[in-house]
């Protein structure tokens, strides 16, 4: 008999483990896949919201969360390299993967090998395939973003958010942006960032679904509008209005159901 309790557990991956929380359940499993800042924590106030017999992994790219000791490289090819390996390991023969910001990056990637088993995609405020007008001093400012507990209050405030966060969510985002390993958090602004892969994401052959905060100031809807969906033939962009870029915790209960809603199309 399965049971519906979500459970830790760790994965192996290239050169060390990676942690997550998994439950079993009925229908395409979940693989969700969170930011640059965040664990798979991140989600978890969508998957609350999803209803408790849906089976999905979210767990913590190597650097992140329970996976700090994971060492590198941390870019992007090895990051979906990381997804493969969780998924043959939970044995999934049906799955959407999930990804925000440089979880969808890396998201875009995995989906371009056109792994056995994938149904379907939801982006979630997506880092595009390829950077968009980044310059060396953008970089260099975002790098030191999660420095400390000033940086990382005002990249809530001025930066992911548009409006409030619970305290919890705030605490959380705190937590988790302070906890990476430096080489996994420089490895972002420094260099996946700027990988390209504009070239390759065209090979996508399953539904996507883009979902854009109207007020992410991270990557707007017109930015994805103009240097995704062009790549991606099979995506589609849905805005969310009202929200910024940390939408799995600004407004999960709209998150959830457009997961839910894509879910049930295919």
């Amino acid at each position: 008999m399965s049971t519906h309790t979500p459970t830790g557990r760790y994965f192996h991956v290239n050169g060390g483990r990676v942690y997550g929380h998994v439950r079993e359940g009925d229908g395409p499993a979940l693989v969700f896949l969170h930011y640059w800042g965040g664990s798979h924590r991140t989600w978890r106030p969508v998957i609350e919201r999803l209803g408790p017999a849906h089976p999905f992994v979210s767990y913590d790219h190597r650097g992140w969360g329970e996976s700090t000791e994971t060492p590198g490289p941390y870019g992007m090819a090895q990051l979906a390299d990381d997804t493969e390996q969780v998924i043959d390991q939970l044995g999934y023969d049906d799955y959407v993967v999930v990804g925000h910001s440089m979880g969808g990056k890396v998201a875009q990637i995995f989906a371009s090998r056109r792994p056995a088993g994938l149904k379907g995609v939801v982006l979630v405020a997506p880092a595009p395939p390829a950077p968009v007008g980044v310059t060396h001093e953008f970089q260099e400012e975002l790098a030191h973003a999660y420095d400390n507990d000033d940086t990382i209050g005002r990249s809530i405030d001025l930066v992911l958010t548009n409006g409030e966060l619970s305290a919890e969510a705030r605490r959380q985002v705190h937590e988790d942006s302070a906890r990476a390993g430096e080489a996994a958090r420089m490895a972002w602004p420094r260099q996946a960032l700027v990988e390209d892969f504009a070239d390759r994401v065209g090979a996508i052959n399953v539904p996507v679904l883009v979902l854009a905060g109207s007020d992410d100031k991270v990557d707007p809807p017109q930015t994805l509008r103009a240097h995704l969906l062009p790549l991606i033939p099979t995506a589609t962009l849905t805005e969310l209005s009202g929200t910024g870029h940390l939408s799995p915790l600004e407004v999960p209960d709209r998150i959830a159901s457009h997961i839910g809603a894509f879910i049930a199309r295919l």
